[in-house]
């Protein structure tokens, strides 16, 4: 008689974060040589610095589902390829520019959007698990608003940061410019948290209640 044996139940839960964390750290590393700016640099990529640690630190008591793991690797990556070159400068964008005539880098419109994109998944299992919005239908508004407000956040630490440096501070801000920055990078976190909530949540549900059953066995 065959015996079935039990397939582990810890390997998808250890994988996706040492698999996602390196592409993090490599990315990280990788976007520190030769920066353009050190201070941008650090300042772009605060947030990886921050997070990476924090989330290897607590997966054992809070581990995150696939989907996130791998949403924060990509933000991870746009936010060290913004350090690297600042946002005005990344190359992508600038063959974007050029390509459809647009009048400026869109790359700073691209990382805002992520910014909307990624934090929407990110507060949305934070809430789904921590709280009792779970299967509400006012987890996807406050989720949204969770957005907008740490975007606005992030554009007051922008206006700190050109009133200590001055022109130094050009580079961290990459308005281009445009006087309406500041309203149009709010706008595309709004837009990315959106479109996040639109196309992912029923997978993240999914992945979700797989988590949940996994911690329960």
């Amino acid at each position: 008689m065959t015996v079935a044996h039990p397939a582990p139940r810890t390997v998808h839960r250890r994988v996706p974060p040492l698999l996602f964390a390196g592409v993090a750290a490599l990315g990280l590393a990788v976007s520190a040589i030769g920066v353009h700016d050190r201070t941008t640099w650090f300042l772009e990529t605060f947030w990886v610095l921050i997070g990476l640690p924090l989330v290897l630190l607590t997966w054992r008591r809070f581990p995150l589902t696939g989907l996130l793991c791998g949403l924060l690797a990509a933000h991870a990556l746009v936010l060290a390829a913004g350090g690297h070159y600042t946002y005005a400068e990344v190359p992508a964008g600038d063959w974007v520019r050029d390509t459809f005539g647009l009048s400026r880098n869109p790359y700073d419109r691209f990382g805002h959007l992520m910014q909307g994109f990624v934090p929407a998944i990110l507060v949305r299992e934070l809430l789904s698990r921590t709280s009792p919005l779970r299967g509400s239908r006012w987890l996807a508004p406050l989720t949204v608003c969770a957005c907008l407000a740490f975007s606005a956040c992030f554009e007051l630490l922008e206006w700190a940061a050109a009133e200590i440096g001055g022109h130094s501070a050009d580079a961290f801000l990459a308005t281009q410019g445009d006087v309406w920055d500041t309203q149009w990078d709010m706008f595309c976190a709004l837009i990315g948290a959106v479109l996040s909530l639109l196309l992912l949540s029923k997978v993240h549900d999914r992945q979700l209640a797989a988590l949940v059953a996994a911690q329960d066995r």
